[in-house]
């Protein structure tokens, strides 16, 4: 199966792979100068990734961390530039270290040229990850 190379059905996409735990497939939709943003992450996450290599470190430990079952609630609206959407979502699954629920809502505002994600700004909810267990990025607080 080809990548899907639209906006919205690349992030689609993105979100499947996601849920099968294929964190190199999800890494490989990114243009090798990509930039994530998290404008609301707390003090102790990331505020800014630049490039694949260092989106790559971020996400590796995701799935020993959170299992996610599902993103409900998606909505991706299209705007004025085609290649970019804006997704409204929920995750949930949860916690791997403590089997506690894990809910998280999100809204990104993701662009996509030549068919990689190049920028990805995610405004998600910075009290979801202050229970045990939800910090994947190893960091310490």
């Amino acid at each position: 199966m080809s990548t899907p190379t639209a906006p919205a059905d690349l992030y689609r996409h993105s979100l499947r792979l996601l849920l099968d735990k294929d964190i190199p497939a999800w890494v490989a939709l990114w243009a090798e100068d990509g930039v994530a943003e998290f404008p609301f992450a707390p003090d102790g996450w990331p505020r800014r990734l630049e490039g694949k290599e260092t989106i790559a470190a971020y996400m590796r430990h995701y799935p020993d961390h959170i299992d996610l079952h599902d993103f409900p609630d998606l909505r991706i609206h299209q705007t004025t530039d085609p290649q970019t959407v804006v997704v409204e979502m929920r995750g949930v699954g949860r916690l791997v270290e403590s089997g506690a629920p894990f809910d998280m809502t999100y809204i990104a505002v993701v662009t996509v040229r030549d068919g990689q994600i190049t920028s990805y700004r995610d405004y998600w909810n910075p009290l979801a990850v202050q229970q045990p267990g939800a910090d994947f990025t190893g960091s310490s607080r």
